[in-house]
């Protein structure tokens, strides 16, 4: 091949990835929201699935976005492992819609939709209309790139080497893992099945050698999703795992029927002097026939996914085994009592680090330490770690319950877990909102900061008010300043004194008091931030920012308010 003809491969290569890129990013742009709200709303009818998929494939033009796409929704738990067979199924089918449009021979007129593309593109500013041109402006320069891949291909005829390599695809294997390693490299089983063809139509791989790099490009475009499915849940892991199954048995299947029997030459006879459109309608026959075969075993293959990939056991403690020990003895009476008694003491440690949190996550602006905003994380994971063995040991201990009145107070432990949970969530918002001003160098004014240093006192008090309920040692818990300074109140009349408690007022009166008094603080502070923007003295988007850190100012009142509701009710028990 001469230099001249490499040059115009790479360039028709270039051009026709980039043709279905911009196809596919205008469809996605055009048909995206609509398309994943279908996704959200689908129902278990597995025909309909297979529509679906299908639909969605054809048109975003790509089986490894719809697969990612649902990998997703069975991460964030929107869809069913078993929903998600049926929606791949489709997608297999759906991808083969490319190829079939590349098989069409319109490649003389190529020019003409590009330049109709590139023309809606320039002079019509509605969106859905550029849209439209990226879509027709992206697949004249598909068409463009194919022929500019074609021609440049057909001096290969002539090379001894490069006609030996192909002929060396006729044996299944080799065919089957030159796919499968080209599409995983690039991504995209539609990109290199439109390869694949324009090898065809350059005369350089016949239909008998070309089916098995066909069969081994439906694996490779597993690995997109696979990808996907890092660090992503059990059930999207197994997602991937059925459409990479999926395409083995089509796999296995066609290739046993390709070397019995003159399939090869019997898909030629429809189309003798196409080539590129004897690779469509192998591909298109066999995703459908894989479909058809696969459809009514959907089930087991969600079955045989999760066989493969079975949950991973759970480390046991030693508490916790102790805990199960507990509740499995059929002779303790009130074991529910004492699993309570440990069930506060882990509720306990998890306030307290919820607590660390809050007093952190406002210390941040003023500390600007990244390492400290680092362990506010960590203490955010032991949190969650909290709620989740927490919830699972009240589901144990409700399960051998009873007694309707342990009962309920089980239930406003969960209560309890849940809202500490929350403190923590708003906690990591309002770190979040420092890291952000300390990476976009924003600064609050000096006010707003006197407003955080008491939004900080108020939470805090709180927060200190329910510890004390679980008797949480007060080294424990981290310090706060009083901000009770009179010379300070006169100063800054905007900062209102912190409430006074009545003598032998309750828990839930001493927590009502303090919740309403961040009620009012949240409003006045809000008004001082309008009033502040409209002097001019902050800057618009920290003023957004701010408002957000009141927000959860206030919803960290509103989860400690909850706490003590439910501790003054489990004393009342």
């Amino acid at each position: 091949m001469s230099i001249h003809s490499f040059f115009s491969l790479l360039g028709g290569l270039a051009l026709f990835l980039y043709g279905m890129q911009m196809m596919s990013t205008n469809l996605e742009a055009a048909a995206g929201s609509r398309m994943k709200q279908i996704l959200e709303r689908l129902t278990a009818n597995r025909f309909l699935g297979v529509l679906v998929g299908a639909g969605i494939t054809a048109i975003i033009q790509s089986s490894s976005a719809t697969t990612v796409m649902v990998v997703g929704f069975v991460n964030s738990q929107l869809m069913t492992l078993k929903q998600a067979v049926w929606i791949i199924m489709g997608a297999n089918i759906g991808t083969t819609v490319t190829g079939q449009l590349i098989a069409l021979d319109i490649g003389a007129i190529a020019p003409l939709i590009a330049f109709t593309g590139v023309a809606l593109i320039l002079f019509v500013k509605q969106k859905k209309v550029q849209f439209a041109g990226g879509i027709v402006a992206g697949l004249g320069i598909l068409f463009l790139g194919m022929g500019m891949m074609s021609a440049a291909m057909i001096p290969l005829r002539e090379s001894p080497h490069f006609v030996n390599l192909m002929t060396k695809f006729s044996n299944p294997l080799l065919g089957i893992l030159a796919g499968a390693a080209f599409t995983a490299i690039i991504q995209s089983s539609s990109a290199s099945v439109g390869i694949l063809q324009a090898l065809a139509v350059s005369g350089l791989i016949g239909l008998d050698s070309a089916v098995f790099v066909l069969f081994g490009q439906n694996i490779g475009t597993c690995i997109t999703a696979v990808l996907a499915s890092i660090g992503a849940n059990r059930d999207a892991k197994r997602t991937t795992l059925i459409h990479l199954i999926f395409n083995i048995l089509g796999t296995t299947v066609f290739t046993l029927v390709c070397l019995a029997s003159p399939f090869t030459h019997w898909m030629a006879t429809f189309t003798p002097d196409n080539p590129a459109a004897q690779i469509a309608n192998v591909h298109t026959l066999f995703n459908i026939v894989t479909t058809l075969l696969l459809l009514p075993f959907g089930t087991q293959l969600a079955r045989i996914s999760e066989k493969l990939l079975p949950d991973k056991p759970l480390e046991t403690t030693d508490e916790e085994r102790w805990f199960e020990d507990l509740l499995a003895s059929e002779h303790v009476l009130g074991v529910s009592v004492i699993a309570r008694k440990q069930l506060n003491g882990d509720i306990a440690q998890m306030l307290a680090l919820a607590a660390a949190n809050v007093e952190a996550s406002f210390l941040a602006f003023e500390q600007k330490n990244g390492e400290e905003l680092e362990q506010l994380q960590l203490r955010e994971e032991e949190i969650d770690l909290y709620n989740a063995q927490l919830s699972r040991k009240i589901s144990r201990v409700l399960a051998v319950e009873n007694s309707p009145s342990e009962v309920k107070a089980l239930n406003r432990m969960f209560s309890i877990i849940g809202n500490v949970e929350r403190i923590g969530d708003h906690a990591v918002n309002i770190a979040g909102y420092a890291q952000t001003m300390m990476e976009r160098r924003m600064e609050l004014s000096s006010q707003a900061s006197l407003e955080l240093t008491d939004m900080r006192t108020s939470c805090m008090r709180a927060i200190h008010l329910v510890c004390s309920a679980y008797r949480i040692d007060s080294g424990c818990l981290p310090e706060y300043s009083s901000m009770a300074e009179h010379d300070f109140r006169l100063e800054q009349p905007s900062i209102p004194e912190q409430p006074s408690m009545p003598e032998h007022a309750s828990l839930l009166e001493q927590a009502l008091l303090l919740e309403q008094d961040i009620d009012r603080r949240t409003a006045r502070y809000r008004s001082n931030q309008i009033e502040r923007m409209r002097n001019g003295q902050c800057h618009v988007e920290t003023s957004i920012l701010y408002s957000e850190i009141l927000t959860d100012y206030e919803r960290i009142g509103d989860h400690a308010f909850n706490i003590a509701q439910a501790l003054d009710k489990l004393e009342n028990n």
